[in-house]
């Protein structure tokens, strides 16, 4: 079968009104014209799912009331019309069934982060895809930006040599307010250890940190100590977070988050000083890579440019000065969703170490930096294995 000649079609499970990242998920996927939407139960409320269904301008039969009857529906239709593959967005106390109910019935997945729960839900769902062989991303988007897909370019070619330091930060004060008792659902799940976990800023976004830093150096944290606080009252989760690193590899690092920082936006930064050189990268202005050897004039890579590396071309979309940012990065994730998928139908499937994009395993050292980060905080920030 040649899967090129023909859009590949996506389901989706969430993402129903009021909700956010469900809606960035649509308009990333469509992207680059070759992936639709064709089905969902985007909601735990069938009225959410229909009326969703309808803006979204889908057939009605296709909008289920829940995900079981969606996952059972969609493999009876014939080959040639059910969907593809799944992209799941709901909080992540859900992920696990929702995924499992997915690759049992033969369908490939794409998962928001965290990957799921609890730590053990993880390694179960690390084996089902094994012995599934299909198909499963982890959408930490910020793999996607050229310039970090360039800055991991210069640090496997040497260029950065060993890697003795790595700060990476993500401040935010998105939770300052207590949005959770103002009615607003992206705080609600966030702050619910039902919903979100143990962890609550190490979920959301200190596994984007532990993923960024090691898919740029490639090398896995190894040990962390870690101190938790919650400054609001009636939260019992994490809002700000400091740990030290180290690696497999000898070097040290520092991981800063919070969601309370005051007058931060959407901090992302990641520093990286090797032996022969350094790099900066800020999610904020992701166009711009900071490069810095010892004794020469620091030099600030842009985006398009044809200096940069083949894996950088490719997730570059438009010339230079013309900025990408958030969804570009993100897209990219599901051109390698889109790739792999294809690549399966075909009979000529990726092994998994040729993903383009965040695995089921990137997903599991995700969920041991929350609980390594919440038992060394729980033990006077004694050093834990990761």
């Amino acid at each position: 079968m040649d899967s090129w000649k023909r859009k590949l079609r996506m389901g989706m499970v969430g993402g129903g009104q009021g909700a956010f990242i469900g809606g960035v998920h649509r308009l990333v996927a469509a992207l680059d014209g070759q992936i639709e939407l064709v089905a969902g139960s985007f909601s735990q409320d069938p009225e959410n799912t229909k009326t969703t269904g309808k803006q979204l301008y889908l057939d009605p039969d296709r909008c289920y009331d829940t995900y079981q009857q969606m996952a059972t529906a969609e493999a009876q239709r014939s080959g040639d019309d059910r969907i593809d593959f799944v992209s799941i967005v709901t909080p992540n106390s859900s992920h696990f069934s929702i995924a499992k109910a997915f690759l049992d019935a033969g369908f490939h997945v794409v998962c928001d982060k965290p990957m799921t729960h609890t730590l053990d839900e993880a390694k179960e769902l690390v084996e089902l895809v094994e012995k599934s062989g299909l198909v499963f991303a982890l959408t930490h988007n910020y793999t996607g930006h050229p310039l970090i897909r360039h800055a991991r370019h210069m640090v496997r070619s040497g260029e950065i040599g060993t890697v003795r330091k790595a700060i990476v930060e993500y401040l935010q004060d998105f939770l300052m307010v207590p949005h959770e008792k103002l009615g607003q659902k992206q705080a609600e799940w966030r702050v619910d250890p039902k919903r979100s976990g143990i962890g609550g800023t190490l979920g959301d976004v200190g596994t984007h940190c532990v993923n960024l830093l090691e898919y740029v150096t490639e090398d896995p944290v190894s040990e962390l100590c870690a101190d938790k606080s919650t400054f609001l009252p009636d939260r019992v989760l994490d809002e700000d977070v400091n740990a030290l690193l180290r690696f497999s590899g000898g070097g040290k690092g520092v991981l800063c988050i919070s969601q309370v920082a005051t007058g931060e936006e959407n901090g992302l930064t990641l520093r990286v000083y090797g032996s022969e050189g350094a790099i900066k990268w800020a999610q904020e202005n992701p166009n711009y890579l900071e490069v810095y050897k010892y004794g020469e004039p620091r030099q600030t890579l842009t985006r398009g440019q044809g200096y940069l590396s083949d894996v950088a071309a490719a997730a570059t979309r438009v010339p230079t000065g013309h900025p990408e940012g958030y969804l570009e990065a993100f897209a990219n994730i599901y051109v390698g969703v889109a790739d792999a998928v294809r690549r399966h139908i075909d009979g000529n499937p990726m092994k998994t170490e040729e993903y383009d994009f965040p695995t089921v395993n990137d997903g599991l050292r995700g969920m041991q930096f929350i609980y390594s980060a919440v038992e060394s905080a729980s033990n006077n920030s004694s050093w834990v294995s990761m």
